[in-house]
């Protein structure tokens, strides 16, 4: 997900490395210039691969990817797409990682149905392939995946706001991320479900593809669509902030309920602010760990990981609804994108 905003100095150590055009292994680890985590003589290999390398929630996934790397002992590179939606970017790493011998491979897919005679081509000799975040299409075109229940994610702030409305009627603006892309689909339907709704009542639909500034103008049109929008769904925080951004210069903050999915620390930090009612926490860092264990244990004894794991989800917001559970700010801020 594009997931933009105030950079963490994570992202800045990140980005001095790798740089926004990285679609080769990157030369940068934690702390070392080898493009490895913990690398050595005949050590197993591990890659890693991101939709970008500049968003924070890729970044984060990086890094919990890194740790991991120097807990099993481990050889990890990375490589990222130019952009998110890059799929070309993705199947050219795929195959430099296969070619480097890598044992395992953890990837966010960008496009999900067309990654996948990539990863085919990958298992064939013998790689382990692991989704991250996002599922590919089919599911179990990997051998595993690690992901945030995405449905479950839309869904709770989709019950949040509902409850949230107190029985007013909602005209529902959806900011949405792309066609045809597993996340936002789950995401979107999750809302929906949550709120008791359907796409027959959403007001006006834009995708922003996950973009802070695509956001504000997806807002400004939906504002002209229908004036009287006062829910706002977005796919994730960026958007929820350049929504918020629009709303704001049209008077309208404080009357219009925004709700959002990632958790990261500075959508946490904007949920605290009152500019977003609640958010869906999820936990980059604990998918890229267990998926980096997944593929040292395959080395080790040839067990492969298989099936779903779900890597959890908290609704976040410091104005509790009564029938839906959640944990405020503090909690989120402690946890944010762990």
């Amino acid at each position: 997900m594009s997931r933009i905003s105030r950079l963490p100095s994570s992202l800045l150590r990140a980005a001095a490395c790798t740089g926004i055009a990285a679609l080769t292994l990157t030369a940068c680890g934690s702390g070392s210039g080898s493009g490895t985590a913990n690398a050595g003589s005949g050590s197993v290999k591990v890659g890693l691969i991101t939709k970008t390398d500049t968003n924070p929630f890729f970044v984060k996934m990086k890094e919990g990817a890194e740790k991991a790397a120097k807990e099993n002992g481990v050889e990890l590179s990375t490589a990222a797409g130019k952009f998110d939606g890059d799929n070309a970017g993705q199947v050219t790493a795929i195959e430099n990682m296969v070619a480097a011998g890598v044992k395992g491979i953890l990837i966010t897919p960008s496009d999900s149905k067309a990654i996948v005679p990539a990863i085919e081509k990958a298992k064939a000799k013998g790689v382990l392939v692991i989704a991250l975040d996002t599922p590919t299409d089919p599911e179990s075109a990997v051998d595993a995946l690690f992901a945030t229940d995405n449905l479950k994610a839309g869904e709770l702030i989709g019950q949040y706001a509902k409850a949230a409305m107190k029985g007013k009627t909602a005209k529902i603006a959806a900011l949405d991320l792309a066609p045809g892309v597993s996340v936002g689909v789950q995401r979107h339907n999750g809302f929906l479900k949550g709120f008791g709704a359907t796409d027959k009542d959403v007001a006006c639909a834009q995708d922003t593809g996950g973009d802070q500034s695509k956001g504000q103008t997806a807002m400004e049109n939906c504002l002209q669509k229908e004036p009287g929008i006062n829910v706002v769904y977005t796919i994730n925080e960026p958007a929820a902030l350049g929504a918020y951004t629009a709303l704001k210069a049209k008077g309208r903050e404080k009357d219009v309920l925004i709700v959002s999915v990632d958790g990261g620390c500075t959508g946490t930090q904007a949920v605290k602010d009152g500019k977003i009612a609640a958010t869906s926490q999820q936990y980059p860092l604990k998918m890229a760990a267990e998926g980096v264990k997944a593929v040292a244990t395959y080395a080790k004894d040839g067990k492969k990981a298989s099936g779903y794991t779900d890597t959890g989800v908290t609704l976040i917001t410091d104005k509790t609804q009564d029938g839906v559970t959640s944990k405020d700010t503090a909690y989120g801020l402690d946890n944010c994108w762990g």
